[in-house]
């Protein structure tokens, strides 16, 4: 029987695309080191604010404060009113959430009185 393909040259049974495995080992650090960097790098590097959303540098204290307790306030009614709508574990996480949303407006409240006592 004929043959249409001509056999393989014979060559040595290494494979061309055998890595070494120390140049291997430095490619695996490298992708480790930029995917998941050391402590050490992540407190090395400054913090910049994003000035997409800022708050008026002006503003008083008092000012912010009570801006947040509205702001909580208003965000613990609209949890409320999705309570209504939710059943089971649903709106039991929703009334947990609205509970933390207290607790934060309540603390918010306590610093404003110490900023403004009342009177």
């Amino acid at each position: 029987m004929f043959k249409v393909t001509p056999n393989p040259p014979d060559t040595d049974p290494v494979s061309p695309y055998e890595l070494d495995p120390n140049k291997l080992n430095e490619a695996a650090e490298r992708a480790l080191n930029f995917h998941f960097p050391s402590t050490a790098d992540i407190k090395a590097t400054p913090r910049t604010p994003s000035t997409l959303f800022t708050v008026d540098p002006q503003a008083t204290t008092e000012t912010l404060m009570v801006y947040l307790v509205e702001t909580l306030a208003s965000v613990d009614v609209m949890v409320h009113q999705l309570v209504d709508h939710l059943e089971g574990e649903s709106r039991y996480a929703l009334l947990g959430i609205s509970n933390s949303i207290m607790v934060a407006e309540i603390t918010a409240n306590r610093v404003l009185d110490q900023v403004d006592p009342p009177e």
